[in-house]
């Protein structure tokens, strides 16, 4: 239909235009506010006993709840966005998310924060779901460099909410803090009501709730031995207890799953290699990822009279960290042209392997303040490519209809692997202490070697990232039996 050329459109069909464009960045607002969420408590942590009258013990648990809720609920939720709708499922996870920030403004009772922090690890799913909404509305040619930014987010803002944190901590009364997140929660909740339009792909059936009960009592058992080791100790009875009991549980959930019509989690197409190396890569990445932000931020804040320490602030620790998060937004087209070129599969090994090399140059030194921002910058470069490359990955290897659940899926193994290198770096770091002033601290040599563990974890993952097989000619995308050509899957990677 020809157009006039003094056409004027109406507010309706401008109003229209204008959410479509919108869509990408409030998505990207969202994953964004999901993880200053997750970190806008780690400058609380040394005050929250004195504040909250709780022990150190109780207020390490308002990073535990989110860790395990976001661990559980990321994999059932996507599978319930599948199910009944993602846009719904994305806005039921950002009003938790701001719910438990407004309770944390609310009160200092530490068993109401524990709860609060719980509810706010439901923004886990927001990512996965996403993603999942962009590969059903964007056209090819758009998918890649928009999934790339949406799994960028993540280490943005992780990397702009620990300063801006820290700054309020340190001006304000920490409740502030909850404020200003429970603000931006309303605003993000809001702009996805109004930006973002609900997907018509849903993958029909009945929701399996053994399966998700199942899947939540084992993570739980395997989440909370992991995070909890170092504290309970290794070979207590209770993380002994834990480890058995999930091993039970999650045996008897894959047979569950296996016999299931509608399983929480298509295991016979996770089992397939196409989809099992990601998810292994995922969970290596994770692990790799996390060691850079843990490491550094405790190394720059270590005390001089240690020889190596700077005696950082924490607010000079979140800003030794922004250029990593400010890297991570500019170079995620970068990241998507990559995959275009030469596939995802050579993006996640590049950069796993630009992983490594950052941390190759934190073996080489980690005394001067400019190359430790050097060699966290570069892991930051690294995990750009990486986390870009696997939802692209898993939306190549998946049904339109699973999109959602796979990638929640995706998702858990990075946190999973995010779990087990936070008690394995405090492990290392345990064994390797001297005495300043009187109090343990941990020894460079013990620093470093926490940089070969996660760098040589890099490498493997950059191992299983060229293991992933290539993608057939054509396949049948079994939700719908139609047949899928090889350039359709290939446009799914962006330019």
């Amino acid at each position: 239909m020809a157009i006039h050329p003094f056409f004027v459109p109406t507010p309706g069909v401008f109003m229209a235009a204008l959410r479509e464009r919108l869509a990408i960045p409030v998505l990207a607002f969202g994953g964004i506010l999901m993880a200053v969420m997750q970190t806008v408590v780690v400058p609380l942590l040394p005050d929250l006993p004195r504040l909250t009258g709780a022990s150190a013990g109780a207020v390490s648990w308002m990073v535990t709840a989110t860790l395990l809720s976001g661990a559980v609920l990321t994999p059932v939720l996507g599978r319930a966005g599948d199910m009944y709708g993602k846009r719904r499922v994305l806005l039921m996870a950002l009003g938790l998310m701001t719910v438990g920030s407004l309770m944390c403004a609310l009160t200092s009772d530490i068993g109401i924060l524990i709860v609060a922090r719980a509810l706010q690890g439901a923004a886990a799913a927001v990512v996965p779901l996403s993603i999942s909404i962009l590969r059903d509305e964007l056209p090819p040619e758009r998918t890649g460099s928009a999934v790339a930014l949406m799994s960028s987010t993540v280490g943005i803002g992780a990397a702009l909410g620990l300063p801006l944190a820290a700054l309020l901590v340190q001006y304000a009364n920490w409740h502030v803090m909850f404020w200003a997140t429970t603000a931006l929660g309303l605003v993000g909740l809001t702009l996805a009501w109004w930006a973002v339009r609900e997907s018509p792909v849903r993958e029909p059936g009945r929701f399996d709730t053994p399966g998700a009960l199942g899947l939540a009592a084992g993570l739980v058992c395997l989440l909370l031995a992991v995070s909890q080791g170092g504290t309970w100790g290794w070979t207590s009875a209770s993380v002994l207890g834990l480890f058995a009991a999930c091993a039970v549980i999650l045996t008897v959930w894959v047979r569950q799953q296996l016999r299931a019509v509608s399983p929480l989690v298509d295991l016979r197409l996770a089992a397939r290699p196409r989809v099992a190396l990601p998810h292994i890569a995922a969970l290596l990445t994770g692990f790799a990822f996390y060691g850079n932000s843990l490491v550094t931020a405790q190394l720059v804040q270590a005390p001089e009279a240690t020889g190596y320490g700077l005696g950082l602030s924490i607010v000079a620790t979140g800003l030794c960290l922004l250029p990593g998060g400010v890297t991570m937004l500019f170079l995620s087209p970068v990241s998507a042209r990559i995959s275009a070129a030469r596939g995802p599969r050579v993006t996640l090994a590049l950069g796993t392997a630009i992983i490594a090399s950052g941390y190759a140059i934190r073996i080489l030194d980690s005394r001067d303040l400019w190359m430790i921002i050097i060699g966290a910058t570069v892991c930051a470069i690294g995990t750009t490519f990486a986390y870009s490359a696997l939802p692209t990955l898993i939306l190549r290897a998946v049904p339109a209809g699973q999109t959602a659940s796979a990638n929640g899926v995706n998702v858990l193994m990075r946190t999973i692997g995010q779990a087990v290198c936070s008690a394995a770096v405090a492990a290392v770091l345990v064994h390797h202490t001297s005495l300043v002033a009187g109090a343990p601290i941990p020894t460079l040599h013990g620093y470093l070697l926490a940089f070969v563990m996660a760098g040589t974890v890099a490498l493997v993952a950059c191992a299983a990232a060229l293991s992933i097989p290539g993608d057939p000619t054509s396949r049948v995308t079994p939700s719908t039996g139609s047949r899928t050509g090889a350039s359709r899957d290939e446009a799914l990677e962006g330019a």
